[in-house]
């Protein structure tokens, strides 16, 4: 896993992947290319770089297989996001360890907990969370895709 400008055509692609997978289940239909091209419009990518988060690229025998950033929002939190491993290269072990350098990530950005908001119908990311550590925790913001929400106290390993 590495820094990479969401920009580079990998890093795009991998972005189109995932908001197309959260929408089509979300919409329980195939997401259209403007419906893709809409939702990453404007989504805030850009704060995913120092010194306000990081964005990560994950390759699998050389290929593009997974993203994910981190955002800080304030001095010791910062919060997950766009995670995502494509198809191919689930059951390969790289949610893990995509998680593991995006915890230190945000550890060397400064955070010292790390936050989440999912959907109740992603249960394949809750499970990961929990596996990982991650608890459910009250609410800590608002939004229309937002249904449970998730803490861990970050340390160095």
């Amino acid at each position: 896993m590495r820094p990479e400008h969401h920009a580079t055509p990998d890093a795009e692609a991998l972005r189109r992947d995932y908001y197309d997978e959260v929408a089509s289940r979300y919409w329980r239909r195939p997401a259209t290319a403007a419906e893709v091209d809409e939702g990453l419009a404007g989504d805030g990518v850009e704060a995913l770089a120092a010194p306000t988060g990081a964005f990560l690229v994950g390759r699998y025998g050389g290929k593009p297989a997974a993203c994910g950033g981190v955002l800080m929002l304030d001095a010791e939190r910062a919060e997950l996001t766009r995670v995502f491993v494509r198809p191919a290269f689930r059951g390969t072990g790289g949610a893990g360890l995509l998680l593991a350098a995006l915890e230190a990530a945000a550890l060397d950005l400064g955070a010292r907990r790390m936050v989440l908001n999912t959907r109740l119908d992603l249960v394949e990311a809750r499970a990961l969370y929990a596996r990982h550590g991650y608890a459910e925790i009250p609410a800590y913001c608002e939004g229309p895709y937002m249904d449970v929400w998730y803490g861990k106290e970050l340390e160095r390993p």
